[in-house]
């Protein structure tokens, strides 16, 4: 029963039929924490200012906003009022309760990764293809790969915008230290948790590799790198394969050699942020590292020198696919939205915009450390090729031609759940609670299994 009564409140909350009187009392009957009843006053107001025709409004992620301060100066020549959206932890809770009112404060919203939310937002009508206004020639210029993954049912419901690459980086002041060449990437699996052994051994560093324990940042990628034929028709990821084994396996060798809490959730936007093995990274305690490119160039900013950073493609199996995990952070379209042109203009600007990518790359030291998202338009990069600004990179180059081998996350109606239920099964195997992988991974597959099974009932 209280549930439901919350739920109505939400309702109300996000239709504006509540002042903040009302909501303070319903909220305090119905026993409400202070963070919720926080962003309960924040919607109702914005809920109070309600989409305009003609006024564009922008909702983000709040961590694009934070990483990308360029993206403001393209908000003020647009016109558009822009703010951030109550979506931590992936959460689309205030899109879906805007929409069950056939309304929306906002006309289009920027933080979507396609094998998270695309299915489920566009199967509940709350989002819609943003084909009809697009312009001409769009879709041709999007990196195919990229395209791709944020297509559905043949139609573009997701326009990419920061593209992420999974990959080995690592301090090549450590690693020379340990008497490794470091201006040299381990080549294999083998390869790189004997130089972390080294580096551990050497006394050159307190741990030799760390990771990212979420899987679509850590099993996933590591399996890709052994095959990418690893899901099902239905596109969840085949935990119980023989190359996501493998992959635990490798992964059970670097948690002996990584920080100690290497396992623990992180400590913000519902542990997915603010991981540990950031703060091992930045605090130039590990020698490797596994994550997407943004969090090596973010976490080494806080070095003395980060020039000592060097980034790779991951390590490949003997005999293995060489694959990695990418995936696009972009924009939908909000179905009651209801300035749509002028939202597909805004990214066609946004994505063409190089204040945002030369920031991205570079940073503004010390104040901002550079990010590392890069753009996914071919023209882009055929003009980077031929007119090569002074500010590229070369390990951006590295990045992006790494797509050629690199495989999106299939996308699935469970999104976020599939990685949540997964979890402590492998998780277990890594602590030493279960001391076989391929039986924790049959657990994690029956359980996503079952899982699927109740969400398509």
């Amino acid at each position: 029963m209280a549930k439901d009564h919350a739920r109505v409140l939400f309702q109300d909350v996000f239709a504006g039929r509540v002042d903040r009187r009302q909501l303070l009392r319903r909220a305090g009957a119905l026993g409400l924490t202070a963070p919720v009843v926080g962003a309960l006053l924040n919607a109702s107001r914005m809920s109070a200012l309600g989409a305009e025709e003609g006024q564009l409004k922008v909702t983000y992620y709040d961590w694009i906003l934070q990483l990308h301060s360029p993206i403001t100066n393209v908000d003020e020549e647009q016109g558009a009022e822009a703010n951030v959206a109550n979506s931590a932890r992936f959460s689309t809770d205030v899109f879906v309760t805007e929409a069950a009112d056939k309304k929306s404060t906002w006309d289009f919203y920027i933080g979507v990764t396609p094998f998270l939310e695309m299915i489920q937002l566009a199967e509940s009508g709350i989002i819609e293809p943003w084909d009809p206004y697009l312009p001409e020639g769009m879709l041709d210029n999007l990196v195919p790969a990229v395209r791709a993954e944020a297509t559905y049912k043949d139609q573009l419901y997701v326009w990419p915008f920061l593209l992420d690459v999974t990959v080995q980086g690592w301090n090549a002041d450590i690693v020379g230290r340990a008497e490794l060449d470091p201006e040299v990437a381990p080549a294999n699996w083998d390869e790189y948790l004997a130089n972390a052994r080294q580096i551990v051994d050497s006394g050159a560093a307190p741990f030799g590799c760390t990771f990212d324990f979420h899987s679509w940042r850590s099993l996933i990628p590591i399996t890709h790198s052994i095959s990418t034929d690893v899901y099902e028709e239905n596109g969840l990821f085949r935990w119980n394969s023989d190359a996501a084994v493998q992959a635990l396996e490798l992964m059970k060798q670097m948690t002996e050699l990584a920080n100690p809490d290497v396992l623990n959730e992180g400590t913000s936007d519902g542990g997915v942020n603010n991981n540990p093995d950031e703060g091992a990274f930045a605090a130039q305690q590990v020698g490797y590292y596994i994550k997407y490119q943004n969090a090596h160039l973010r976490f080494a900013g806080a070095w003395e020198d980060p020039s000592q950073l060097r980034l790779a493609a991951l390590p490949v199996a003997e005999g293995g696919d060489g694959g990695t995990v990418f995936w696009s952070t972009g924009a939908v379209l909000l179905k009651y939205g209801l300035n749509k042109e002028a939202a597909a203009e805004y990214m066609d600007t946004l994505s063409n915009d190089q204040r945002i990518w030369e920031h991205s790359v570079t940073g503004n030291p010390p104040e901002e450390t550079a990010v590392g998202h890069l753009p996914v338009l071919t023209s882009i990069w055929d003009e980077y090729t031929a007119n090569r600004p002074e500010w590229i990179t070369d390990w951006a180059f590295s990045i992006y031609n790494g797509l050629e081998s690199a495989k999106a996350i299939a996308p699935t109606r469970l999104s976020l759940t599939q990685f949540d239920v997964a979890a402590p099964f492998y998780v277990a195997y890594l602590k030493g609670e279960e001391s076989d992988a391929k039986v924790a991974l049959d657990k994690a597959m029956d359980a996503v299994s079952a899982e699927l099974a109740k969400a398509t009932a």
